[in-house]
């Protein structure tokens, strides 16, 4: 793959125009979509492992794995990922879903202010990507917050524009002891889904990733829009995570999951096995 970027890198921009795409939703409506953008914006670790992310090749391995598997539906990651998964043959008829700010650094100052640093909604169009996530956590303590709102609006409108996914990801979320944490009970999560809702000249395009919190039926009451689930903490039992989808998915609402590290990086190390749940949760018997 390095002999190719060296010598033609030229031919990722063919693998993109030859590419075979895919409807966003297939009959039963539900998507799983694994997700691997995590490393772009620093963060690595899983569980105890801090690096744990930080190897490309086994990272790719990890996702051809999944990708593989019956039922999942696409993936969601960075240009650099993308690419590499793109030149191995990996995204034919999948969903791809191009992260857009990755400019919120872990543990930066500025992690709040998060630029658009990977995707745009016209290279998206160009490289016939089927839509953009965008990163958007409000803390009304942090002036950063508010050209992360700007910046996430104009790519809603952008994206619209072409008639691809806004996937916008929001959290209401705060600092303590120098640390950005969200904040994932009911009424915090509520507030997260009427202000990214409201992000845009038209919602007509706007998907939302929303965590699976406490009280999820009133929760998804705040929206029309179709939300995709995003996995979790990965340091919970497999099976209290599994439980807690499964219940989840049969809200109207709700058209599947996104998930990344709990799917990538299973304490067993068993990927397969771990998107075969996963997939039979969203699929059922489709999968």
């Amino acid at each position: 793959m390095t002999e190719i970027r060296a010598r033609r890198p030229y031919a990722i921009g063919e693998a993109w125009e030859a590419r075979a795409r895919r409807e966003v939703l297939g009959d039963d409506g539900q998507l799983l979509i694994v997700a691997a953008d995590h490393p772009a914006r620093g963060s690595l670790g899983v569980r105890d492992d801090k690096m744990a992310m930080a190897s490309r090749p086994e990272l790719l391995n990890r996702l051809l794995t999944a990708l593989e598997r019956p039922g999942v539906d696409g993936v969601l990651a960075t240009p650099d990922v993308l690419e590499d998964l793109l030149l191995l043959g990996a995204l034919e008829n999948k969903l791809v879903i191009g992260s857009m700010n990755r400019g919120g650094l872990q543990g930066s100052v500025f992690e709040l202010d998060d630029r658009f640093t990977a995707y745009c909604a016209a290279e998206l169009d160009a490289r016939g990507i089927d839509g953009g996530k965008m990163l958007t956590r409000i803390d009304l303590g942090d002036a950063g917050t508010v050209a992360t709102l700007e910046a996430s609006a104009r790519a809603v409108t952008e994206l619209a524009e072409r008639r691809l996914m806004a996937m916008v990801e929001p959290f209401w979320s705060i600092r303590k002891d120098g640390r950005v944490q969200n904040l994932l009970d009911p009424d915090s999560v509520i507030k997260s889904i009427q202000i990214a809702s409201g992000l845009g000249a038209t919602s007509a395009y706007t998907w939302l990733k929303l965590p699976v919190v406490d009280d999820l039926p009133r929760v998804m009451e705040a929206t029309t829009l179709p939300t995709l689930l995003l996995g979790g903490d990965p340091t919970a039992a497999p099976e209290d995570t599994y439980a807690s989808w499964g219940k989840a998915l049969k809200l109207p609402s709700v058209r599947g999951l996104v998930v990344g590290r709990a799917l990538l990086f299973p304490p067993d190390g068993d990927v397969a096995a771990a998107v075969d749940h996963a997939a039979q949760l969203v699929h059922g018997g489709a999968a």
